[in-house]
């Protein structure tokens, strides 16, 4: 509508606005910390249309709301319900790879669940691909009715494909072209064009066998120290989940 397109047209005037709001509370010395908290809260909502309407919108959301440790803490504690449209706009960043190891790490030391988190946890925590395939049929009926997020809908459908095929391609050596059109919901024929684009995209080390309807990955080890590294990080998250859930039971009294 016309009135939608003149909002559009101001996107970039608001988000400088939004952020000049946010540099102001965080100025306001006359403020308590609940109130500056409130505030933060009250300005992440009014943010969400503009950093969904705006061409880079979704990456000043990601180091706003993910990366700035103010706007994270007062989205825990006032509304956790933004992690949401955090998780969104992660999925459909071009920067992923800059914002999902955080995310993760925030996603699992929140009670808060709904489709869209709990597909990001089903890939990246459990590697659970039935459940990520279930969730993503789930995840599409949430954002056709969450007014923030509707216009997101091809890009999450797309990327949130990508996601699994990549990380399934990742973890096996050897894939049936037509499991993995199942897990994507997509016929045989278009699955395999997916994966030739997908592979190129993600730089990963495989060829189609289109013969035997297979995608073979290469072979890509990886170094013993890097391994330890990794197991060390996953450790060193679960310690930090488990003293968040200590401390939210020690402070309701439990």
């Amino acid at each position: 509508c016309k009135e939608f397109s003149l909002c559009r047209h101001y996107m970039p005037e608001a988000v400088v606005s939004t952020q000049s709001t946010g540099d102001n509370i965080m100025a306001a010395v006359h403020l308590t910390q609940s109130e500056v908290l409130v505030q933060r809260a009250w300005l992440v909502h009014w943010g969400l249309f503009v950093y969904f309407n705006h061409p880079q919108g979704r990456d000043k959301l990601i180091d706003d709301f993910l990366h700035q440790k103010t706007y994270l803490n007062a989205i825990q504690t006032m509304c956790p319900h933004v992690l949401r449209y955090i998780t969104t706009a992660v999925v459909i960043s071009k920067r992923r790879r800059d914002g999902i190891k955080e995310l993760i790490k925030v996603l699992q030391q929140e009670s808060y669940k709904d489709p869209i988190t709990e597909f990001v946890e089903s890939l990246y925590v459990n590697f659970d691909f039935d459940e990520a395939q279930s969730k993503l049929k789930e995840c599409t009926t949430v954002i056709e009715n969450d007014f923030f997020i509707v216009g997101c809908l091809d890009d999450f459908t797309e990327n949130a494909r990508l996601i699994i095929s990549e990380i399934f391609c990742r973890i096996h050596q050897r894939i049936e072209i037509d499991m993995l059109a199942d897990k994507l919901n997509m016929a045989p024929a278009e699955a395999e064009k997916w994966v030739v684009n997908m592979i190129r995209q993600a730089h990963l080390d495989a060829k189609i066998d289109s013969k035997n309807g297979y995608v073979v990955m290469g072979g890509t080890s990886v170094p013993i120290y890097q391994k330890l590294i990794d197991k060390t990080k996953d450790l060193h998250l679960k310690a930090n989940s488990c003293c968040q859930k200590v401390d939210k039971k020690l402070a309701l009294g439990i």
